[in-house]
């Protein structure tokens, strides 16, 4: 599959952006276990054109991350234009525009899925944005804003009509939120549209190697995103490939090697962030790294306590014991 002049091979599976998940540190340690692409945490643009200090580090990736695009998303048709010069400063394989994002603060002020109920200003955000970057554009959205307004398949044809060089559609509506099950139904007849010559990404729901094998053959997909269920799970991306390419189904990883990661994310988080701040951060991932693992909760709630990398080493080392 290529986006522009970034091969991703085929039947590519990719790290999806996530606010306060996909920063360097994670982004790397999912490069480190197959992702294809990966993406930073979603940009606001009037923070950028502000020069926001915290949204200016959101964009800031390692060399060892690449191909990687650079997420942006907000309302106002000049500032979007000018945050994606800003971004394209740092020199990403991509931009990619959030068309999908259904938290409140950001929908319910136009910017991000909001933009599904006003398809004209998204058209207008996509083209001034292509026209302004010499980067291929993407673009990552959903469904459309609820049951009654499914717009998708119209709504890919124009951004396509107006540049952009593929697509990701999270199978949900703005109104699903995250609930209920993701619908593929539609981004397959986005794929098998004939008018659609660009790429067709799909996200949601994709928790196993099995279920990824399915939308594949299913719906014909170009490629897929992974979100949620990479989070203290890395190991996602391989077994999906493993199964695809070669049937093979990955065996889980053992808690040594959970521990091993683990301990590998801290670091890097640590490394990039300050121990302060790379410890707080880390906190979110290890429910997903240790899942299952009896009597982790106690052990967890022990760790949130502890405020340096050796007292958490230790800790995780101490589970090699279980």
């Amino acid at each position: 599959m290529l986006i522009g002049k970034n091969d991703l091979g085929e039947f590519p599976v990719i790290l999806a952006p996530l606010e306060d998940i996909t920063d360097s540190a994670f982004r790397n340690i999912c490069r480190m276990h197959g992702a294809d692409m990966v993406y930073t945490e979603f940009v606001s643009s009037e923070a950028l054109v502000r020069s926001a200090v915290k949204s200016s580090t959101k964009m800031l990736f390692d060399e060892t991350e690449r191909p990687l695009g650079i997420q942006i998303f907000g309302k106002d048709v000049e500032a979007m234009k000018n945050a994606a010069l800003l971004a394209e400063e740092l020199n990403p394989d991509l931009i990619d525009i959030n068309f999908g994002c259904p938290v409140r603060k950001v929908a319910m002020k136009g910017a991000g899925a909001g933009l599904l109920n006003d398809i004209p200003l998204m058209v207008a955000i996509t083209r001034e944005v292509v026209r302004a970057v010499k980067l291929p554009v993407t673009i990552k959205t959903r469904l459309g804003w609820d049951e009654n307004n499914k717009v998708i398949v119209d709504v890919a044809e124009q951004l396509q009509d107006v540049g952009i060089q593929a697509i990701t559609i999270h199978g949900r509506t703005r109104a699903q939120m995250y609930s209920g099950e993701a619908d593929w139904t539609l981004i397959g007849d986005v794929k098998n549209n004939p008018r659609m010559k660009i790429p067709v990404i799909g996200n949601g729901d994709i928790t196993t190697a099995l279920k990824a094998a399915e939308m594949f053959d299913k719906f014909g997909v170009d490629a897929i995103m992974i979100g949620r269920a990479a989070i203290g799970n890395p190991w996602i991306f391989n077994e999906i490939k493993s199964f695809i390419h070669k049937g093979e189904l990955n065996p889980p990883p053992g808690l040594q090697e959970r521990i091993t990661v683990s301990l590998a994310h801290l670091r890097l988080a640590i490394q990039k962030k300050g121990e302060r701040k790379g410890i707080i951060e880390m906190r979110k991932h290890y429910a997903g790294y240790f899942k299952g693992l009896p009597g982790f909760k106690k052990i967890r709630m022990d760790m949130l306590t502890r405020q340096s990398f050796n007292e958490i080493e230790g800790i995780l080392r101490d589970l090699s014991c279980f």
